[in-house]
């Protein structure tokens, strides 16, 4: 029998459902607030996420993307898309629908999978909003780093909090000097706009900071950057944040 887990979100949005299509179902947006995901715009269509396929492509109301792999498992991700009361507002339906057809056992980690599914796409539609109310149509370069090494030990992650200036009475709204990795002008002030014992986001003029503590769930921890300076270049930044990610 097949084990199934979905996840459903709903939020309204600071934009016009042409801006939140354009940010969830091509690669430009994507760029902004996710990850890299190209997108070929038709059902049947390939989506650079995995092996996934578009089962779903209505402009600018339904979109979705089915991926699978060996051994009975596929995940879609679906966005539905409708204006909301207020003019420039969008209201969007989210949800990832996982299936299991395998085996699943003690190998497979299925709470550990599910638990970190239900909290990233938490934080990844807050980043959405951000994304939407301060950088929507801009160009982005994303930069992706990690550690090597896996860890359970939450005071890995509370180690890189002190790092960023963050203090244990911290709190959203906070303001902060961020010394950049890899750049000649120094610090840049920055707010945080997330920060919880698994994530943190800050927000600069031109980036989305994010930190993923992996340990939650025996992963690495990494960071996602979504970077917004016109002169931006992908590789020394990915460089750079790698360096510092790793205690260089």
């Amino acid at each position: 029998m097949a084990r199934e887990f979905e996840v459903r979100r709903e939020q309204d949005l600071p934009a016009t459902p042409e801006q939140v299509w354009d940010a969830v179902a091509t690669g430009a947006g994507n760029l902004g607030w996710l990850y890299p995901m190209e997108v070929e715009p038709r059902v049947g269509g390939k989506a650079t996420r995995g092996d996934s396929t578009v089962v779903a492509w209505e402009p600018p109301h339904h979109f979705a993307v089915r991926a699978t792999q060996d051994g009975g498992f596929s995940n879609t991700l679906t966005y539905h898309i409708e204006p909301a009361d207020g003019g420039g507002t969008s209201h969007l339906r989210m949800g990832i629908h996982w299936v299991h057809t395998g085996v699943v056992d003690d190998t497979w980690n299925w709470e550990t999978k599910t638990d970190a599914a239900e909290k990233h796409v938490d934080f990844y539609q807050h980043s959405l909003a951000e994304y939407l109310s301060h950088f929507a149509g801009r160009p982005a370069v994303y930069v992706k780093a990690g550690r090597d090494e896996c860890t359970d030990d939450p005071a890995d992650f509370a180690a890189l909090r002190r790092r960023l200036g963050l203090a244990d009475a911290s709190a959203v709204g906070d303001r902060l000097s961020l010394d950049l990795p890899g750049t000649d002008g120094g610090s840049t002030e920055v707010v945080v706009d997330w920060l919880d014992p698994d994530f943190v986001g800050l927000r600069g003029p031109h980036a989305l900071y994010r930190f993923f503590n992996g340990s939650s769930w025996n992963w690495p921890i990494w960071l996602g950057h979504h970077l917004f300076a016109e002169d931006m270049d992908e590789e020394p930044a990915t460089k750079a944040w790698d360096a510092w990610l790793n205690g260089a």
